[in-house]
């Protein structure tokens, strides 16, 4: 039976918006340099026949979903294409409800029949579930903004009893041998009211960023914004910086957690991560590096607040048993955390935490948030260098998600000018000032965008 407050989607409409990066960002063994951004217009329709529209909108950042030696370009056209695929889907999708009941009914029901097809071309060289998660996203996203402007209500506002037809239980299963019960509960009672409006924002050191005077050739950019991590620091009061890794030369990710830790200990920095981009394949060289450090640096190493996935993302294929690191340090899954059902066969392995991303849809997010939180795991909210829209679902998930602490946010650092036109309605969300972004700006209806007031052509 439908409710009146449920919707469908009805129309859907895509465009591709290009973005070089002012340095370039290192991915594991790759670089990135430019980005596509998705953005999404949906239409939904209510019982009454009354039309809302929302807007989403993700990069689809190659290096990152779909690693290996396929061709840049290759892979870039590819998602684009799958991209519009869903879009013609997403169009076409007759199945009411509230959002995280459609999208789950698309994510879970339609979209791997869709892949499965779309690969059927392409058994050389299949896209990756990640990859499809990602171009998913933005039609997901802008279901749920469609939703809340539908309702006049902010989107968080909604994830309840009084506008969901079905509770948790409906999708979520305990971990074996708990306590849990998913049984009239509801994304609600797993969420952060009222949300800060202060989050601290977490710096990240690339593989390729220069830390160091020394490290000056004369070539870097000269447009305004720092090059240096103590500049970096200086102008916006960070306090927490996130290091990328090679995983792959344990003398030089060791170096690299010196350097930075030192720098950042002498600008006023009080908390590190490691990313080590799932190149390691033996827990014994993440804990190495750690007793070292504690050995050696013990400020440093008490400086790291949690180590993000290090081993390879394909968690089914690489059941690795990682309870010695999370002995050490709380341990995330990023890349693995597809869905709730990867995050509880995570946790079977020694996982700690998770670290959410909305590319890989604000629904699958949500799900996975509420399994983690109920079985006591810790949270983060993951950037996917979000410019533009995509920067305010991302803030949001992790004002409400309450996490370990803060967000990671660095469209900032790779490309700054890409997010002019909304850094006007949102000043807060696309600097960062005394380490921290300011969401105060963010109100009304769905995500709070207030599209109608960012200038923006769109091709």
């Amino acid at each position: 039976m439908t409710r009146e407050t449920d919707v469908r989607p009805v129309g859907c409409q895509i465009c591709f918006l290009p973005v070089e990066t002012r340095v370039p960002l290192k991915f594991g063994p790759e670089t990135l340099t430019s980005v596509t951004c998705a953005r999404v217009r949906l239409t939904v329709r209510d019982a009454s026949g009354r039309m809302s529209e929302g807007w989403g909108e993700t990069p689809l950042s190659v290096q990152w979903v779909w690693p290996g030696n396929l061709g840049y370009e290759e892979r870039h056209q590819a998602l684009k294409d799958f991209a519009g695929v869903l879009a013609r889907e997403w169009a076409d999708f007759d199945v009411w409800g509230h959002p995280i009941e459609v999208g789950h009914a698309f994510i879970f029901d339609r979209l791997p029949g869709l892949l499965e097809s779309y690969n059927a071309d392409r058994p050389e060289a299949p896209m990756p579930w990640l990859a499809a998660l990602v171009c998913c996203s933005p039609f997901d996203m802008a279901l749920h903004d469609a939703y809340g402007i539908s309702l006049d209500l902010p989107v968080y506002e909604t994830y309840n009893h009084d506008y969901m037809n079905l509770d948790l239980s409906a999708w979520l299963k305990p971990a074996e041998g708990s306590t849990v019960s998913f049984e009239g509960r509801y994304p609600s009672d797993y969420l952060v009211f009222p949300r800060p409006d202060r989050l601290r924002a977490w710096h990240l050191v690339g593989g390729k960023d220069l830390i160091e005077q020394t490290e000056l050739t004369g070539d870097e950019p000269d447009d305004g914004y720092p090059v240096l991590l103590e500049d970096w620091i200086e102008r916006d009061g960070l306090k927490c910086l996130k290091i990328k890794l090679t995983g792959i030369d344990a003398d030089w990710d060791y170096e690299r957690i010196l350097k930075v830790g030192s720098i950042g200990i002498s600008h006023g920095v009080e908390w590190l991560s490691t990313d080590f981009n799932c190149t390691v394949t033996d827990p014994a060289y993440v804990n190495e590096i750690l007793d070292r450090l504690r050995e050696e640096y013990p400020r440093i190493y008490g400086m790291i607040l949690y180590v993000e996935q290090p081993f390879p993302y394909e968690l089914e294929e690489h059941p690795i048993d990682v309870h010695s690191v999370s002995a050490r340090k709380p341990l995330f899954m990023d890349e693995s955390a597809h869905d709730w059902r990867l995050v509880r066969f995570g946790r079977a392995l020694g996982w700690s935490g998770v670290a959410l991303k909305t590319c890989k849809t604000q629904t699958g997010a949500l799900l996975s948030l509420c399994w983690a939180k109920a079985h006591g795991m810790t949270l983060m909210v993951q950037d996917l260098t979000n410019p533009m829209l995509a920067q305010i679902p991302h803030v949001l998930l992790a004002a409400h998600a309450g996490t370990i602490m803060g967000v990671e946010t660095n469209a900032m650092q790779f490309y700054p000018e890409a997010s002019k036109a909304e850094a006007k309605v949102h000043p807060g969300l696309y600097t960062r000032r005394e380490g921290c972004v300011d969401l105060s700006t963010l109100s009304g209806p769905g995500f709070g965008y207030r599209v109608e007031r960012i200038e923006r052509t769109l091709g």
